[in-house]
Order: structure tokens, then C-alpha cells, then sequence
């Protein structure tokens, strides 16, 4: 039985100003017209026969992400498993591997990263198909791109002899530079190493326990300790923090002596950059050579990925750019140095700069919210509610707040805690109606109806910030 393990811990920093921490690349539509990344990594094992619902890894704070994409597929997991932190691959697949033994004996595991793109979804599946092979001679499969160029932003493998469909596997090389890169594709034993593998559950734990045992100690605890969290498995916090951070290929693949290779050619790419999405899409570029997303008009442009996501942007007379605009953020960079741009994220971080960590826009479990005006002292926000959710009961110490209902019905609950107990009341407001939630003030807004909930808060106060927020329940358990 296959169980599709999707991994959905990364950050996408080479894709800033778009991906950013709070809502990473895996969440975005980037390749396709409609789905996200992720949403297409789903589809993808749907070629496959006889498959167990996929399960999904992913950071806490990414978890009802996830679970709105899934329903937006009309899709259900068999489990996902929440990490309190990024460990890297090999805790990651350990958890997973623990938790499928409780959906099947001694499941194969086909792993994916939920930020990939693959052009040829039959191509793919075959590649798996020929996998299956060398999982039951007992291998552990890893899936090696066949080269176009010597690229310099992928890990290689080497390849050994034949085995199978297959290789087994001579040695996994780090990303080198040009001139060793040139030499790899001219030798034509050398794949781009692609993060997908395929490898039983049990042989998994069985490699980690001989060639990192203090990773697979950390990650039992944790599992032992987990607790469900509405449709998520919590595993425990402290326990895996104490885990260290290893990624598969240096902690088992490595250093065991069944690691073979499929090779492929399926139109992959991990979209690791603005460059390596312009490859991507160049079957989409006009002319001159660019690739253009958005609201764009080129005059005199060659050889450009020029994207717009919230007003017009124009170039003119320039070569080989990666222009990136959203509302708070604009990026422009020479396509030779795309790999550079995710020091520009690590200067925002250290500045504690919030384009590092969101959009205007944040989404939530119950809906979005979009800031449009920032000043000392006020800020003004369009909230949008989902139908049937609401947010939590809560307090601020420092704002009050000024709701305007513009499209739907709100219910807001509102009044004063009096030691443990609260007096509330709660009344209807329908559009182009108002009310005032003072500083210190017990409140709650919810969407009673069958349409979004939209609404404009006016917040004034002396300090703004979102951490400034008292919750008294919380349907999500935040």
C-alpha cells in the first residue's frame, strides 16, 4: 500500500516579496492557472493505484492552511502531523513513518516536497511505478532528475550500476560550482537530486535507529506524547525540539548500502527562485523572451519575468530582470543573481521588518485580513469572516476598535469581565451599520450568515501590534 508523505516545512525565501513565512510558496499559485503548489502535489499521486489519502508534515502555524487547501480540493488526509518547529527531513519523515504504521503494517512511503511543480504527471507515476521494484528487493529509493544544464542550485547524485529500472547509488554530491557542474553533465552519470524517495516505513525507522538513533529516540517521545487537535496531530513540543536538524540524504541515504536512484524526466522543477520559474514558464513567453504575470506593459524588455499583483508595472528598455511587485514590497533583480535574493529576507528579519514575515493580507482559520492604512496612533483594516466561523472571544489592553459592516451580517458579542465571569450581550448588525468596541472590552465577532462577512475596523490606541490580543476561548484552539 503507498501512502503519499507530503512535506510542507518550507519558506520559499528565494521567492520573496510573494513567498514570505507566514504564507509560503507551497500555498501560492505559481505554476498553474488555479491550483497552488501544493494543491498540484496533491493531484499528482491521484495517477497513482491504490493509494492511501496522503499524509501531510507541516509547521504548526501553517496548519489551517492546509486544511482549507485540502477542502478547497474536497480532499481529507489520513493524518497531519504538526511541527512545532523546522527539523528538517529525517525527524520529519520519522514522525510520518510512526504515524502511517497506525494507517497500514508496513506502508511504502512515496515522499514529496508540497513545493515542486512536474510538468508530465504520467511520467512521474511510471517513474513510482518502476520505484516499487527495488522497495521490494529493499531498497531505499531516491528519484534523480535527468539533467538540462549545469546547474549549480541542485544537489547531484552519482550514479552506480544498474539495478532494476534503476541505479544504485554511487555517492550524493553538494550543489557545486560552474566548472564542476559543466563536468557533471558532460559525464552523463550524474542526476539533479529531485527530494522525492520511496522506501518502506519500518526500514526507514530501521536506518535511522543504525545511523542517527538520537534523531529517532527525540522523534518516538514526541510521538508518544501526541495529542489530537481538531483534524491535526500534535506531537510533543519539547521533545522534538530537542531534536537536531538533519535532512535524509546526510543522515540515512548517505551512509546506507541500499540507497538506489530512478531516473526521470517528468518537467520538474522545485521553483527554488524567480529564475527558476522563469525557466518554467519560458513555453509561455512572449517574443522578446519575458515572462509576464499581472497587470504589465513592456516596452523595449527582453529575457524578463515581470510580475504585478496589485497595480500596473511598466519597463522599459532593460534585459534579463526579475521585477516582482506586491502591495507593500517591489523587487527588482538581475536574473543572474536570483539566488542572492534571500539575503535581502535574512537583512528584513534582522531589522525585525514584518515584509519578511507576511503580506498585507493575513489569513486566519475563520478568514483575512487586509491592512490598508498605517499611521501613529490608527490603522484601518478590512476584515472578511467565512460564513458559519467566528473569531475568538478576546481583549485588548491598548486599542479600541471602530467595525463598519459593509457586505453580510455580523454578530457581535460584547461586554465586561467582572473577575472569572463575563457580562455579555450579543446583537446583529447588517450592512452600513456600526459599533464601537473600547479599550478593555470583552468582544467577539462572528458570521451568523449564509455569504462573507465584510467589514472595516478602524483600531486607534497607542500601540497597534497584533500580539496585543487576551483570548478567552478560541474554537481553534490558538
Amino acid at each position: 500500500m503507498i501512502l503519499p508523505v507530503i512535506l510542507s516545512g518550507g519558506t520559499g525565501s528565494r521567492l520573496w516579496p510573494v513567498s514570505r513565512e507566514s504564507y509560503p510558496k507551497q500555498f501560492l499559485v505559481l505554476n498553474s492557472g488555479s491550483l497552488t503548489l501544493l494543491q498540484e502535489t496533491l493531484r499528482r499521486v491521484e495517477g497513482l493505484p491504490g493509494c492511501l489519502a496522503p499524509l501531510l508534515v507541516c509547521h504548526e502555524q501553517h496548519r489551517f492552511l492546509v486544511a482549507e487547501q485540502l477542502r478547497g480540493m474536497s480532499m481529507s488526509a489520513s493524518r497531519i502531523l504538526l511541527e512545532p518547529a523546522g527539523r528538517n527531513t529525517a525527524p520529519a519523515l520519522a514522525l510520518a513513518a510512526l504515524a502511517s504504521l497506525e494507517l497500514d503494517e508496513d506502508p511504502c512511503l512515496l515522499v514529496m516536497p508540497a513545493d515542486h511543480a512536474i510538468r508530465h504527471t504520467d511520467l512521474f507515476v511510471a517513474a513510482v511505478e518502476q520505484g516499487l521494484a527495488l522497495v521490494e528487493a529493499g531498497r531505499l529509493v531516491t528519484f534523480g532528475i535527468v539533467p538540462h544544464s549545469p546547474h549549480t542550485g541542485y544537489g547531484y547524485i552519482r550514479v552506480g550500476p544498474a539495478e532494476g529500472a534503476g541505479h544504485r547509488v554511487d555517492d550524493f554530491v553538494e550543489k557545486p560550482d560552474p566548472e564542476r557542474a559543466r563536468q557533471y553533465l558532460a559525464s552523463g552519470d550524474h542526476l539533479w537530486n529531485s527530494g522525492i524517495f520511496l522506501f518502506r516505513a519500518r526500514q526507514y525507522l530501521d536506518e535511522l535507529r543504525q545511523q542517527a538513533g538520537d534523531i529517532l529516540d527525540c522523534c518516538e517521545a514526541a510521538y508518544r506524547e501526541r495529542q489530537e487537535d481538531l483534524d491535526f496531530l500534535r506531537v510533543g513540543r519539547d521533545a522534538f525540539l530537542g531534536c537536531r536538524s538533519d535532512s535524509i540524504d546526510y543522515a540515512i541515504l548517505e551512509n546506507t548500502r541500499d540507497a538506489a536512484v530512478i531516473p526521470m524526466d517528468p518537467g520538474w522543477s522545485d521553483i527554488g527562485s524567480w529564475d527558476a520559474l522563469f525557466d518554467l514558464k519560458a513555453g509561455e513567453s512572449d517574443e522578446r523572451g519575458n515572462v509576464v504575470q499581472g497587470d504589465v506593459l513592456l516596452e523595449g524588455t527582453r529575457g524578463s519575468l515581470v510580475r504585478s499583483e496589485s497595480r500596473l508595472v511598466a519597463t522599459v528598455g532593460v534585459d534579463n530582470l526579475i521585477v516582482v511587485e506586491t502591495e507593500d514590497a517591489v523587487l527588482v533583480a538581475d536574473r543572474g543573481h536570483a539566488q542572492a535574493i534571500r539575503n535581502i529576507v535574512a537583512r528584513l528579519q534582522d531589522e525585525a521588518r514584518s515584509e519578511y514575515l507576511s503580506h498585507r493580507s493575513v489569513y486566519r482559520p475563520w478568514g483575512h485580513y487586509r491592512t490598508l492604512v498605517e499611521s501613529a496612533g490608527f490603522q484601518v483594516k478590512e476584515i472578511v469572516v467565512k460564513s458559519g466561523h467566528a473569531l475568538s472571544l478576546q481583549m485588548h489592553h491598548h486599542r479600541a476598535e471602530h467595525w463598519v459592516v459593509v457586505q453580510g451580517t455580523a454578530r457581535v458579542t460584547r461586554g465586561e469581565r467582572r473577575g472569572e465571569a463575563q457580562a455579555l450581550d450579543s446583537f446583529l448588525l447588517s450592512e452600513e451599520e456600526s459599533t464601537y468596541i473600547s479599550r478593555g472590552t470583552v468582544h467577539r465577532l462572528e458570521n451568523p450568515g449564509l455569504i462573507p462577512l465584510r467589514l472595516i475596523e478602524v483600531q486607534t490606541g497607542s500601540y497597534l501590534s497584533e500580539d496585543d490580543i487576551l483570548r478567552f476561548e478560541d474554537a481553534y484552539g490558538r
